[in-house]
């Protein structure tokens, strides 16, 4: 390859990770550049008021994880504007938290800031330029995308500034509209030239303030205090290969690592294919039930690859007369998007981020929508606002490094709220264990077992006499789902971009 391979969630996001490239730039320019396109290509999967996490193995050096996902805040005896409104998938409806009182403390500007100053290149301004671009001349709205405004529409439009831009004229956007943030452009500019300083301490800390003060929990001394923090990742062996994942107090890398490990002690996925991912993925969320009691504590989900645990939970898989069922919920879909990349000198970025399903308050002068993180019911399985102090919220984002003898091997990660994992751990099944082709191993049909419900999308056969508790109920999915994930995923040779969520790639 010239340059690199590279996939993302949508065109003009590849397509600004092309120029950086082609520019000079090396992977982690590349990711910044196309993450900050995204936050107008992808609005409704991520933005600047939001959170995520960027893996990165800089050739012959160790892997770093940079978490900079969201903060919780205490609430004391404020009084929150906080609320559920119902979003229509069609198939079903579900309820989402919105409002002041949802925000968490954001922390992809600052965690983008911090990936390229340690590990980039080119100059921020160049970095930052396409996005600038793309937000100025706003982006034509894509299939998946315009979906996603549909469904979305409650939230986008909650308050009249989100309606002039989603609904200008009173006619929702739909495929082939253009989306025009304002304000936004001229935000990238200034933080092209004034950093991080801008947003969490200067003026921009003020207009966010200003917004969500009244009725919210973010306050200056929260923005000032926000932290990236540069974690060592997760690391397990897969086969003959080592994977880096993001470790605690993230819970999706553990729980991928937990449910790989199980499947490599047994040989039930040979007998009984997709039946026993499914249950084995039972067993990692009874596992996580179990182990992860108290998510105050930073490290507890670590627990879980004790190898007696493992040994005791690969016990309970063998044995399948329990599935375990549990209550019924309505799984949310995950607004979340990813960005995989490795360039011609062997640099390797997988970085995944999200605005939640944003809290339907814009702030104006900069053109973005807050995150709703503290109204994520699978962020907080606790309850809603029970954190006692400012601190990392758990997330099931995983961006992951497949490593083998010659480097990274496979760079992959996803949306999707809890199928996340199941996802990733799907696709590197199916590149490692069963020997598919990249863009088979992403078009493959999913699984994923949510509580006592087994959905499964077109293709897959289940073998219903293998699943002993006949409280488990299937759901069949007549065509492959943005439910399922939306993986984007590169080696060296492939690049691929999840046809759920109308991804794209490209080696060049």
């Amino acid at each position: 390859m010239k340059y690199g391979s590279i996939a993302a969630g949508e065109q003009t996001t590849l397509e600004t990770a092309c120029h950086i490239l082609e520019s000079g730039g090396n992977a982690f320019d590349a990711a910044v550049a196309a993450v900050f396109t995204s936050m107008t290509s992808e609005f409704t999967l991520t933005g600047a008021g939001g959170g995520g996490a960027l893996m990165a193995f800089p050739y012959n050096s160790e892997p770093i994880l940079f978490d900079f996902f969201v903060d919780t805040l205490p609430v004391g005896l404020k009084q929150l504007d906080f609320f559920p409104v119902t979003v229509d998938f069609g198939t079903s409806q579900q309820n989402f938290n919105i409002g002041k009182g949802s925000v968490a403390v954001p922390g992809n500007i600052s965690g983008l800031l911090h990936v390229h100053k340690r590990l980039g290149l080119l100059p921020l301004k160049v970095v930052l330029e396409p996005s600038i671009i793309t937000a100025n001349n706003g982006t034509v709205l894509n299939k998946s995308h315009s979906y996603l405004v549909k469904i979305l529409e409650p939230i986008l439009t909650y308050n009249n500034y989100g309606k002039t831009i989603f609904k200008p004229k009173g006619i929702l956007l739909k495929k082939g509209d253009r989306i025009l943030l304002p304000g936004f452009g001229d935000f990238l500019d200034q933080l092209s030239q004034e950093g991080e300083a801008f947003f969490y301490r200067g003026s921009g800390a003020n207009h966010i303030i200003n917004t969500l003060g009244d009725g919210g929990l973010i306050t200056k001394k929260a923005l000032k205090n926000y932290q990236v923090i540069e974690r060592k990742p997760l690391k397990s062996t897969i086969n003959k290969y080592t994977m880096y994942t993001n470790p605690a107090p993230s819970i999706g890398g553990t729980t991928i690592a937990f449910l790989l490990q199980l499947l490599e002690k047994t040989t039930l996925e040979n007998i009984y294919g997709p039946t026993a991912l499914a249950r084995a993925m039972k067993i990692t969320s009874k596992a996580k039930k179990d182990i992860y009691i108290n998510p105050e504590d930073e490290t507890q989900i670590t627990k879980l690859l004790e190898p007696q645990i493992i040994s005791a939970y690969s016990k309970i898989f063998t044995n399948q007369e329990n599935w375990f069922p549990d209550k019924t919920n309505t799984p949310s879909f995950g607004s979340t998007t990813h960005v995989s990349i490795i360039d011609k000198t062997g640099n390797a970025a997988s970085v995944t981020t999200t605005n939640g399903e944003g809290c339907g308050y814009f702030i104006p002068e900069m053109g973005f929508m807050m995150n709703n993180m503290l109204g994520e019911e699978v962020l907080n399985p606790s309850g809603f606002h029970l954190w006692t102090k400012q601190q990392r919220l758990p997330t099931l984002i995983s961006p992951t490094i497949v490593v083998g003898e010659s480097g990274p091997e496979l760079v992959l990660g996803s949306g999707g709220s809890n199928r996340i994992g199941s996802a990733i751990s799907q696709v590197i099944l199916n590149t490692l264990s069963y020997k598919m082709d990249l863009g088979s191993a992403i078009s493959a049909p999913r699984v994923h077992l949510e509580d006592n419900i087994l959905h499964h999308e077109v293709g897959i056969k289940i073998d219903k006499k293998a699943i002993k508790d006949k409280t488990i109920k299937i759901k069949r999915w007549d065509e492959l789902n943005l439910f399922f994930g939306g993986v984007n995923a590169v080696t060296k040779t492939a690049a691929e971009g999840d046809p759920r969520r109308g991804g794209v790639g490209i080696v060049y």
